[in-house]
């Protein structure tokens, strides 16, 4: 099984897969660690049918902050890729 060959589009497919697979999983750990984050610093409760008053917008807050500060990274890097070609 090691000496399995594939064609070029193959190969190129699989990559493209590869690809989409890691993205989505870099999401899906961005998502898990930004939702425990929140929650350890916002919900100081036992969880009920409602969150206790603040911890609503605490959660709404954090998110944002998160949010903002991500995006501000992606365009500062973004900014400074043509400057390092």
């Amino acid at each position: 099984m090691d000496n399995v060959k594939f064609d070029e589009a193959t190969q190129k497919e699989l990559t493209t897969f590869l690809e989409r697979e890691q993205a989505q999983a870099r999401i899906n750990s961005t998502v898990h660690n930004l939702t425990s984050m929140c929650w350890d610093k916002c919900v100081t409760g036992t969880p009920g049918s409602r969150f206790a008053r603040g911890e609503e917008s605490c959660l709404l807050n954090c998110v944002d902050r998160f949010m903002d500060t991500s995006l501000f990274i992606i365009k500062t890097i973004e900014s400074q890729r043509p400057q390092q070609s």
